[in-house]
């Protein structure tokens, strides 16, 4: 597995997303946007940072998306991302291939780390509802983010240390707002 880097074209995904269609990201060429690969569908970190993602959506401006990617069966991730309501597609990476193409990594380290390191985020999760009562996926996925210009070249790529790090919401918003086009002066 090659982790991509600031300056890499984007490698094409296509996937089964949990509105019942089949997502490409070939159809936001010319738009900029966040590709966040997730763990799995029931992961108490990644269903708060869905949570964050999709209530901040509107911060990010006009014409910014995000993908999120989970590494999950669809079935699996419709029961539990489907609550959140995110107004930007939501996909199911079930056999991991895109995980892979994108230099995902596995950490069991991670996982620990992250249980120690981020218990009071773990207990907010765990509080708004977010248990995982059903791992389908790999439980070692570590998270992983990607900040996409409009030409689909990746301008910042964020590997977690640990299954609760992801980029912050601050570094996504700013790079959304700089990517708004500019009016013309005339």
């Amino acid at each position: 597995m090659i982790e991509k880097t600031p300056g890499d074209p984007v490698v094409p995904i296509s996937l089964p997303a949990i509105d019942g269609g089949r997502f490409d990201t070939a159809s936001l060429a010319g738009r900029p946007y966040l590709l966040s690969f997730l763990r799995f569908a029931s992961c108490p970190f990644c269903n708060l940072r869905l949570h964050e993602l999709a209530r901040r959506f509107d911060e990010l401006g006009a014409g910014f998306t995000i993908v999120a990617v989970f590494d999950s069966p669809l079935d699996n991730l419709v029961r539990h991302a489907g609550r959140h309501r995110a107004p930007f597609p939501i996909l199911a990476d079930e056999d991991g291939r895109c995980h892979r193409a994108y230099g995902v990594q596995h950490s069991l380290s991670g996982v620990v780390r992250g249980l120690a390191l981020r218990l009071p985020t773990l207990v907010r999760a765990l509080a708004r509802g977010y248990w995982p009562t059903s791992i389908k996926g790999s439980l070692t996925t570590m998270p992983a983010d990607f900040l996409v210009d409009r030409d689909g070249i990746i301008q910042l790529a964020y590997y977690g240390q640990d299954e609760g790090d992801h980029l912050l919401f601050d570094e996504i918003k700013a790079f959304s707002l700089a990517q708004q086009p500019q009016p013309s002066s005339g």
